[in-house]
């Protein structure tokens, strides 16, 4: 595999989302978010609940309390328990989650990533990433996480990403980033990294490539996306 590894050796590090790249735990966060609202007197439908992919657990809340009118109602400490009690939920509703839960062609990447040297890093919102990845079963495949609560601004700036690839020790030019929401592409482009998508094309249009569902993905796909947003940039 050495030829393929001197190939990809501009191409370093490969920083993930977590939601919907990895596992699709979206499922788990909406149910978790849906019964705080209705607590709350606030309905959180499916819909509504798109605009809280790839962004944090104060921002999510800060977002369903302004789509309920309540944005002023709470202090810092009653919405800092809001955000504990939802996370205390979503915590217990993912315990069931396996190997089986990852979602396709990433743990075949990831093995590819290890063969070929290339740093992995998880570069998510969620501050359950650690042990998300222990219930997958993949931690070991991966060269760092970050600490959502290291990075001053969440998605769609680009701290995350730019700690990603300080994490892993490369430019952020010899990176490229994988996500499925709107404002992660946001912040992969402006940390200057290039970005994978997976999802709908016109959401997420910014991208540099977006395929359809996770099973597209490969190393042969992540270079040559990298391979062509380099040379265009």
């Amino acid at each position: 595999m050495s030829d393929i590894k001197g190939e990809n050796e501009m191409l370093k590090a490969v920083l993930f989302d977590l939601d919907g790249v990895i596992t699709d735990t979206a499922k788990f966060h909406f149910l978790a978010w849906r019964d705080l609202g209705a607590e709350l007197g606030i309905t959180v439908d499916e819909a509504f609940n798109e605009e809280l992919k790839g962004v944090s657990r104060m921002d999510s809340l800060e977002r369903i309390l302004a789509f309920g009118g309540l944005a002023d109602k709470y202090s810092t400490a009653e919405k800092e328990a809001f955000c504990t009690k939802k996370n205390d939920h979503y915590l217990e509703l993912i315990q069931e989650m396996t190997p089986a839960d990852i979602l396709p062609g990433i743990l075949p990447l990831l093995e590819e990533l290890r063969e070929v040297g290339l740093k992995a890093i998880v570069t998510s919102a969620s501050k359950n990433a650690p042990g998300i990845l222990e219930l997958l079963q993949v931690k070991d495949y991966f060269d760092g996480i970050v600490d959502p609560a290291s990075v001053a601004a969440g998605k769609p700036a680009p701290d995350i990403f730019l700690a990603g690839a300080a994490l892993a020790g490369v430019q952020p030019a010899e990176c490229i980033g994988v996500e499925d929401a709107a404002s992660g592409v946001e912040a992969i482009k402006a940390a200057g990294i290039t970005a994978v998508a997976i999802g709908d094309a016109e959401v997420l249009a910014q991208a540099d490539r977006v395929l359809a569902d996770t099973s597209a993905l490969s190393l042969a796909v992540l270079r040559d996306a990298w391979e062509k947003a380099t040379a265009n940039g």
